[in-house]
């Protein structure tokens, strides 16, 4: 998945989950949604693409090994500072990360490819050279119009994500607005 697909997957889930709770999404919230869906790749890709760290692009952030022990630690630091549904929306944002790269195997029956879940458990799918971090920026950069012009299904996503995000009110969208305007204050939509 690319990281708007892995952004648009977790904010449904999550508005989603706050619907049933009867509970509104809120900026902070839509924040710490957007950081955990994004968390493995900003964790993982550097490490291996930049600095040779990592063996390869999808190993650390992407075990559920790591995933459990960050989600653990995560939900115990946001029950004692009273903020629970950041910590919430953080973990379930990095759930949906991860099975937005699970899913699309299932289908083709791809489980050898699944390997990274339980890394260094089980050892990583043989993956295909990574390119140079600035080649792949490139094409993540180039692929948001490519992608959604190939298919009338991800236009009807994009609209089934801003409809969902309208009808939440757009959360995050004021307190990044305040802080590109230099208020150093944000908090909830």
């Amino acid at each position: 998945m690319w990281p708007w697909t892995h952004l648009a997957f977790g904010y449904l889930l999550v508005s989603l989950l706050w619907r049933l709770r009867s509970h509104r999404v809120d900026g902070a919230v839509a924040v710490a949604t957007a950081l955990g869906t994004q968390f493995p790749d900003l964790v993982d890709k550097p490490l291996a693409w930049g600095l040779g760290v990592l063996p390869a692009g999808r190993s650390l952030a992407h075990s559920l090994v790591t995933a459990v022990t960050v989600s653990a630690v995560v939900l115990a630091v946001g029950a004692r500072g009273d903020r629970h549904d950041l910590a919430l929306a953080f973990v379930v944002g990095y759930g949906s990360h991860l099975a937005g790269d699970v899913i699309p195997k299932l289908p083709i029956d791809d489980f050898d490819s699944l390997t990274f879940l339980l890394w260094p458990l089980l050892p990583l799918p043989e993956y295909e050279g990574a390119e140079p971090v600035v080649a792949n920026v490139s094409e993540v950069l180039a692929a948001p119009t490519a992608s959604l012009l190939s298919s009338p299904g991800r236009l009807a996503l994009v609209a089934l994500v801003v409809a969902v995000w309208w009808a939440d009110g757009f959360p995050g969208v004021a307190g990044v607005g305040r802080y590109l305007a230099g208020d150093a204050k944000v908090g909830p939509d």
